[in-house]
């Protein structure tokens, strides 16, 4: 199975760790978290992987590389010229995904109890264009799905902005579910995305076809996520590996 781990981000967050290494070998339980990652994912049966870079590219590639890339596939794509977001880090890979096999993004920030073969085995019976790993959590952003758990739109709460590919939306109407960075795809995404520049959001992307195709929510039973993206979430990341490890 193939996977897709995005690691190529500023880490603004996370400064000034940030200033001298990038997001992805920040440690958490003394490992760095693309370690984590890749770990994770390679006992869920990922064995072909694929990782964006950006930031102190040459340090992620340099410890991918001091770790014999952990005795698996893994490839990079190379974003050091320009940041192209996660929808465009997702085309500039289409290269990789070349079996017309389903496969996994998994953002480098995120640590989760998720079960991922389970989810890919879900998204194998639905035959979803895309399945979003979504919770309940408190956020201020959230996608907003039907009662047959279809994507129809976004909203920001804060500022009351919303997005949706329908003319007659009433967001009160759906039901509002926080993303959590990790999703399955189906490799016909690609025919969608042709058309789109080299630079763009997968949220913004994922609106703008929801009425054409099938986007659905998966949200795990028992499902714990932390985003370790920011300071305050990184002191507590240790605590939370060890949590998530007595729940397995």
């Amino acid at each position: 199975m193939k996977a897709m781990i995005f690691a190529a981000g500023m880490g603004t967050r996370l400064k000034p760790l940030t200033d001298t290494m990038p997001k992805a070998l920040v440690e958490v339980n003394g490992k760095p978290l693309l370690q984590l990652v890749i770990e994770k994912l390679k006992a869920e049966g990922f064995d072909e992987i694929i990782v964006n870079v950006h930031h102190f590219a040459e340090k992620i590639i340099d410890f991918l590389d001091a770790n014999d890339r952990f005795d698996i596939r893994i490839e990079i794509s190379d974003e050091r010229k320009s940041l192209l977001d996660t929808g465009g880090g997702i085309k500039k890979a289409s290269w990789f995904f070349d079996d017309d096999k389903p496969f996994l993004i998994y953002n480098v920030d995120i640590l989760s109890n998720i079960r991922l073969r389970q989810l890919y085995e879900y998204h194998l019976n639905q035959k979803n264009l895309a399945t979003l790993v979504c919770s309940e959590r408190k956020s201020s952003r959230y996608l907003l799905f039907d009662r047959e758990n279809a994507l129809k739109g976004w909203i920001n709460e804060k500022t009351g902005e919303t997005k949706s590919p329908l003319t007659d939306f009433h967001p009160e109407a759906y039901q509002k579910l926080a993303f959590s960075g990790i999703h399955v795809l189906d490799t016909s995404v690609f025919s969608y995305m042709k058309d789109f520049p080299e630079k763009f959001s997968i949220i913004d992307f994922y609106l703008s076809i929801c009425n054409k195709t099938v986007i659905k929510s998966y949200v795990p039973k028992h499902f714990e996520l932390l985003d370790v993206g920011k300071l305050d979430a990184l002191q507590k990341a240790n605590e939370f590996i060890e949590k998530i490890k007595l729940t397995r």
